[in-house]
């Protein structure tokens, strides 16, 4: 019987590599504000892993919210519009926010979440991102804290999708052409918040 494992071309970064990478961040956050709470705010649903097990790692005190935003346009192409799909619970004024993300790539939704979250009057916007894919960049945005810098191949695992499919492995990998081009032809009948996180 065939498993997703059977649709990954190659992994990428093991578990055990992830958790480096996430332990790394958390100590760099750590050091950073020491001292202070921070305000994390993950973003919905590809950061989910990621912000849960950074968090655990992270000592000083920690409030949680979530957002949930789309730029994404026809395919795994972005339309450059984004739209907030689910909205802080709490003000953020006054406090020192860090944005998690699971793959910073066009940068067209981060850039705008920035601003977003610039014009609520925080103490502070950091952005903190597992992957960086800066060959997909079409808008700058700093990256205040990241994890691995990662070729422009589709991936998949650690809460990354195709199609809402391949979040729930424990690594992160190339998924094969094949399976893509399978989800692809199906990804055309959803909305856009529905597509993979490789288009953010």
């Amino acid at each position: 019987m065939k498993t997703m494992k059977d649709d990954i071309q190659s992994v990428l970064y093991t578990e055990e590599q992830l958790r480096e990478g996430v332990k790394r961040i958390a100590d760099e956050i750590n050091r950073d504000y020491a001292g202070k709470e921070i305000y994390a705010i993950g973003i919905l649903k590809g950061a989910i892993i990621f912000y849960a097990d950074l968090v655990r790692e992270i000592n000083v005190p920690v409030s949680f919210d979530f957002m949930a935003a789309s730029s994404y346009g026809k395919g795994s192409t972005s339309s450059g519009a984004v739209k907030i799909l689910k909205d802080l619970d709490f003000s953020i004024e006054g406090k020192h926010v860090v944005i998690i993300e699971d793959i910073v790539d066009s940068g067209l939704t981060l850039s705008y979440l920035l601003k977003n979250m610039e014009s609520r009057h925080p103490a502070s916007v950091k952005l903190c991102a597992l992957l960086n894919k800066p060959e997909r960049r079409e808008v700058d945005v700093k990256i205040d804290y990241v994890g691995f810098e990662v070729p422009n191949e589709f991936l998949v695992g650690y809460g990354l999708d195709y199609d809402q499919k391949y979040r729930n492995l424990p690594f992160i990998g190339v998924v094969e052409p094949e399976a893509a081009e399978d989800a692809e032809e199906g990804a055309e009948q959803v909305s856009g918040e529905e597509k993979g996180d490789n288009v953010e």
